[in-house]
C-alpha cells in the first residue's frame, strides 16, 4: 500500500529544463504531490543530456523527473499553448500551482494565468535578477569560488563538477511551492515567487561570512589545496597509495587525532613554540601545515585498511577518497542496504537503484518511483485534469499537438 505522503492531492505544473527547476519538481513530487511535467513535442533540451544508459537514454534526465507524469504537446502552436495554461489554471483547491523556468513567453507570465485562475500559485526560476541568461558554471565563476578551488600552486580558476547552486535553486522552488501553498490555505490568496540562480548563490555566500568578511576589512580567501578552511581538516596519503581525508573541528576531536597518531608531545612543544592554543580551531587552521607534517608520518607508515581500523573507533571524523564506480561497486556498504534507495525498473533503462526522498518521516523514507518516459501519460492527464473526451483526445493526436 503506498502510505500517505505530506503533499499528497497537491497538483503542480512544471516547465522546466535542465537542474534547478526539476529538482524541484521531484523533491515535491517525492514528498507525494502530483506533478505533472510538461515538454514539447520530442522533449525539451535537456532529454538527451548525459549521463547516457547504453541504450541511449537519458540517465540525467530520469534521475530529475523520478515520480512524475508527462505530458507532450507542440508548445508551438494556440492548441498547444492553450492546454498548458488550461493545466496550470485548472480549478480545484490541490491545483493552481505552476513552476517553470522558461522565460520571455508572454502566454505563461504571471499576470496572464492570473487573469484565468487569481488564486494562482507561480513559482519561476530565473538565472539572473534581471531575468538575464545564467547557469550554475557562470555564476560560480562570477561568485569567486573558482579562485579559491585546487591545489595551491595553480595560478588559473578551477570550476567546481558538482552544480552546487542549481541543487540549492533547485530546493529553494520546492520551498516556495510549500510555503505558497501553506500561504493560500491561510489566506486564500494565490501568490507569485521569483527566484535567481544568481541570488541563491549569493545569498548562500553571505550567509557564510565570505561577503562580510572582505566587506570589514578581511583579507580575500586564499586557494588552500584540501585544507578544511577556518578548522583542521588535511588529506593524508596512506602507505598503499590511497588518500583519507581526516577532519577534527572540536578539541575533543582534535585530542582523539592526536592520541591516536601518538604526537601529543610534538604537538604541545609546537604550541609552546607558536604560543598557539590548539585546542581552539582557528591556531588549528593558521598552523594547518605544520600540524599536518607531525601527522603525515602516521599514516604514510599504514595502509588504508589499518588507518580505517584504527580511526573507526574514535570521534575523529574522516574517510577514504574513491571514485564513483567505487561508490557503486563498494562490497561493505551496498547502495542497497541504505533504506532511501530502491532498485527499480526504470522505462526504456533497465534496473538500477533509485533514491526516495532523504527526508525520513519517522522510520520512513518516502519510497523511490522511476521517472515516466516522454509524454506517458498524455491522455491519461487531459482526460482527469481537464476532462477531455476520448474524441477531443484523439483529434489532438490527429492534429499532432499532443506527443
Amino acid at each position: 500500500m503506498q502510505p500517505c505522503l505530506p503533499l499528497d492531492g497537491l497538483r503542480v505544473v512544471e516547465l522546466s529544463t535542465f537542474v534547478a527547476t526539476p529538482l524541484g519538481g521531484m523533491t515535491l513530487a517525492q514528498l507525494g504531490a502530483d506533478v505533472i511535467r510538461v515538454d514539447p513535442l520530442g522533449g525539451a533540451s535537456d532529454v538527451h543530456r548525459w549521463p547516457l544508459a547504453p541504450g541511449g537514454d537519458s540517465l540525467y534526465w530520469a534521475g530529475l523527473n523520478k515520480g512524475k507524469r508527462s505530458i507532450a504537446v507542440d508548445l508551438s502552436s494556440p492548441r498547444g499553448r492553450e492546454i498548458v495554461t488550461a493545466l496550470a489554471t485548472a480549478p480545484g483547491q490541490e491545483g493552481g500551482v505552476f513552476v517553470t523556468n522558461a522565460v520571455k513567453r508572454t502566454w505563461l507570465e504571471d499576470e496572464t494565468l492570473r487573469a484565468r485562475r487569481p488564486d494562482l500559485i507561480r513559482v519561476g526560476l530565473l538565472g539572473l535578477p534581471d531575468g538575464g541568461a545564467a547557469v550554475d558554471y557562470t555564476v560560480n565563476a562570477a561568485l569567486g569560488y573558482p579562485m579559491v578551488s585546487g591545489p595551491t600552486d595553480l595560478d588559473v580558476p578551477v570550476n567546481h563538477v558538482l552544480p552546487a547552486w542549481d541543487v540549492a535553486a533547485g530546493l529553494h522552488v520546492a520551498l516556495a511551492v510549500v510555503a505558497a501553498e501553506r500561504h493560500r490555505h491561510r489566506t486564500g490568496a494565490g501568490a507569485s515567487v521569483t527566484i535567481s540562480l544568481w541570488n541563491v548563490a549569493l545569498a548562500v555566500a553571505a550567509h557564510l561570512g565570505i561577503t562580510a568578511n572582505v566587506e570589514l576589512g578581511g583579507a580575500d580567501r586564499v586557494r588552500d589545496g584540501n585544507y578544511l578552511y577556518g578548522s583542521f581538516g588535511v588529506d593524508f596519503a596512506t602507505r598503499d597509495g590511497r588518500r583519507v581525508m581526516v577532519v577534527a573541528l572540536t578539541a575533543r576531536q582534535w585530542s582523539e587525532l592526536v592520541r591516536v597518531c601518538d604526537v601529543g608531545d610534538a604537538v604541545e612543544v609546537l604550541g609552546k613554540a607558536l604560543g598557539a592554543d590548539f585546542t581552539a580551531e582557528g591556531d588549528r587552521y593558521l598552523h594547518r601545515e605544520l600540524l599536518g607534517a607531525l601527522l603525515r608520518p602516521w599514516f604514510a607508515a599504514r595502509s588504508s585498511e589499518e588507518v580505517a581500523r584504527t580511526l573507526a573507533g574514535t570521534g575523529v571524523l574522516w574517510s577514504p577518497y574513491r571514485s564513483f564506480t567505487e561508490l557503486v561497486t563498494d562490497p561493505d556498504a551496498p547502495l542497497t542496504a541504505n533504506p532511501m534507495m530502491s532498485v527499480l525498473e526504470q522505462p526504456g533503462i533497465g534496473s538500477y537503484a533509485m533514491p526516495g526522498s532523504p527526508l525520513r518521516f519517522g522510520a520512513e523514507h518516502p519510497p523511490a518511483r522511476a521517472a515516466p518516459r516522454l509524454g506517458e501519460h498524455g491522455e491519461e492527464i487531459l482526460s482527469e485534469v481537464l476532462q477531455l473526451s476520448t474524441t477531443e483526445i484523439g483529434r489532438l493526436h490527429d492534429s499532432g499537438v499532443l506527443g
